[in-house]
């Protein structure tokens, strides 16, 4: 196994394990209360998202969203098997993707919990699976359109 596949593999167990703990602890402890303020533009809330981002489509069921994500982690795995050398990126977005697979596999939908506001003004609630996929995404933007 190359190095970089090991890389690969440690990062996405270990955002899927943070992910997974993160959610299983939104579920035992902010479930019951709904809000903890954290900072006055920060909460943690619980969140069942049926939908995909900010809670769209939730019509299409969960069904619909897991043959989506797993299309899309097996295109991300050939992207990855063609150009390896941007490990980092691919890792962080399968790992998201898988994370919230996971939450729809065992739930029937995904966990959020990162309340993030200025003042009444809320960004749709997230999670740290949802995060990797954004940096990742944010990283492949800036590294395939820099140039």
């Amino acid at each position: 196994m190359s190095s970089r596949l090991k890389k690969s593999l440690s990062l996405i167990f270990i955002i899927l394990l943070v992910d997974q703990i993160a959610k299983y602890a939104a579920l035992k402890f902010l479930s019951p209360y709904g809000i903890v303020r954290i900072l006055p533009f920060f909460n943690l809330v619980y969140v069942e998202n049926t939908g995909t981002a900010f809670g769209m489509f939730k019509f299409l069921g969960s069904g619909f969203f897991i043959f989506v994500a797993v299309l899309a982690t097996l295109f991300l795995v050939y992207l990855y098997l063609k150009d390896s050398k941007n490990w980092f990126v691919y890792s962080l977005i399968i790992a998201g993707a898988l994370g919230n697979i996971i939450d729809r596999l065992i739930y029937g939908y995904v966990i959020d919990f990162v309340d993030l506001h200025i003042g009444t003004v809320h960004w749709p609630a997230f999670n740290i699976a949802d995060t990797a996929i954004s940096i990742g995404i944010v990283l492949f933007l800036y590294k395939n359109f820099k140039k």
